[in-house]
């Protein structure tokens, strides 16, 4: 399997979209692009292994090339990342 750089780009954009909308169902945000992009990747790795534990479908996956994303797991597995984080961390002080 390989990838190209153009599908790698619309990966990278595809996850710094999924991220952002968990990390503001999660009402936690550190951070910028990169950390959207990085809460995309792990959400839909937690959100997928979430729903083969289940036993639930891939809801929404977008094919770029070879390659499966799966939108509403990634969202639903960012979002409770970022739950996670947000019971670890501290909050940041008012300026």
């Amino acid at each position: 399997m390989t990838i190209t750089i153009l599908e790698f780009l619309i990966l990278l954009i595809i996850a710094g979209i999924c991220g952002g909308v968990a990390q503001t169902l999660a009402g936690f945000s550190r951070g910028g692009c990169l950390v959207a992009i990085a809460m995309g990747f792990i959400g839909a790795l937690l959100g997928t292994w979430l729903a083969r534990m289940t036993g639930l479908p891939e809801l929404f996956t977008i094919h770029v090339g070879e390659t499966a994303f799966p939108i509403i797991w990634s969202i639903i597995g960012g979002a409770l990342f970022a739950v996670l984080l947000s019971l670890f961390t501290r909050p940041r002080p008012i300026q």
